[in-house]
């Protein structure tokens, strides 16, 4: 726990450049660092965005859908969980080291059914989540449920 807590407090500080007690260095990166990308998505032959991004010990998961039948929030949960722990696989993370999950949900009726099958995923200290509702539209691709993390490597 205590881990996690740090390695968020350097994440904080790397992305506002600030702490509570002054200026901040960037946590683990330096300048001379490149992020690396995984599975590039193109649009128009133009890169578009990636699966996941890697810069020092962070890992940057894209949101994850569904998008097939059937249409129950259940089947769906476990398929974007799965996508989830397999991009983190290819970053070379892991579900366990997951610091921050957001989950979009179709339609706030399935909460419970998501929660049914996302609960001890990622180990015995699971992440902060944040869980919402999309407004007029719903996720894109006909999911119902969509999710994107933070990890460590």
């Amino acid at each position: 726990m205590e881990k996690r807590r740090s390695i968020l407090k350097k994440m904080l500080a790397s992305v506002a450049g600030v702490s509570v007690f002054g200026l901040a260095k960037a946590a683990n990166t330096t300048p001379s660092e490149e992020k690396e990308v995984n599975n590039v998505t193109e649009y128009q032959d133009v890169p578009l965005f990636s699966g996941s991004t890697r810069m020092g010990n962070m890992v940057f998961v894209a949101g994850k859908g569904a998008h097939v039948e059937p249409f129950e929030i259940k089947a769906h949960t476990e398929i974007v969980l799965k996508e989830l722990e397999n991009e983190l696989k290819k970053a070379g993370s892991s579900m366990e080291k997951v610091l921050k999950v957001n989950v979009y949900l179709n339609d706030i009726a399935d909460y419970q059914g998501m929660n049914e099958v996302y609960k001890g995923r990622f180990g015995a200290k699971p992440p902060v989540r944040t869980t919402v509702a999309v407004a007029k539209g719903g996720v894109p691709g006909n999911s119902l449920v969509e999710m994107d993390c933070i990890a460590y490597i």
